[in-house]
């Protein structure tokens, strides 16, 4: 099986990952890996430079947020970041790296982040997702609530909006 970029083997796999908290320190690595992974998808170079400051998590982003990591045998393999806010939150990352992608370690990262909201009392998450990503979350339990769109290079693109019930 091949990435839809057509240029990685994917290998299909339960994970044996580890998930825990990330390090501060670990920034600059989940950086790469949401560069990584949004490349994964085959957009161009200059769209991936104008997302270079959403794609990049701060040191200020792991201290002050729910930021998790999937590890294996020490190699980080994806993360997650959650903005917890009363009884709401907003999935603000869920990145896997690209050799990783479609081997169950997303699936791994959501469902933890949803054990974890669902400790906090929140009542629903929602996530603006890349459009290649909306299908995985849609069979995670979410469902669309609208899109955003934007304009890139004079290319509209919509941004599904979806809302998931972490208890469900």
């Amino acid at each position: 099986m091949e990435s839809a970029a057509g240029r990685l083997p994917v290998t299909k796999f339960q994970p044996t990952v580890k998930i825990r908290r990330a390090l501060v320190d670990e920034a600059a690595a989940l950086t790469e890996i949401a560069h990584a992974a949004k490349r994964y998808w085959g957009y161009p170079e200059t769209w991936i430079q104008h997302w270079q400051e959403d794609l990049t998590i701060s040191a200020e982003t792991v201290r002050d947020n729910p930021v998790y990591l999937a590890e294996e045998n020490g190699k980080v393999r994806g993360f997650y970041a959650l903005a917890v806010r009363n009884e709401k939150a907003q999935l603000d990352h869920l990145w896997v790296s690209p050799e990783d992608i479609g081997a169950g370690v997303g699936k791994a990262l959501f469902l933890h982040a949803m054990q974890f909201a669902a400790s906090r009392n929140v009542h629903e998450v929602e996530i603006e997702s890349d459009p290649n990503a909306e299908g995985f979350y849609q069979k995670m339990g979410a469902h669309r609530i609208g899109e955003t769109v934007s304009e890139i290079d004079g290319q509209t693109r919509k941004l599904p909006r979806l809302r998931v019930d972490p208890k469900s």
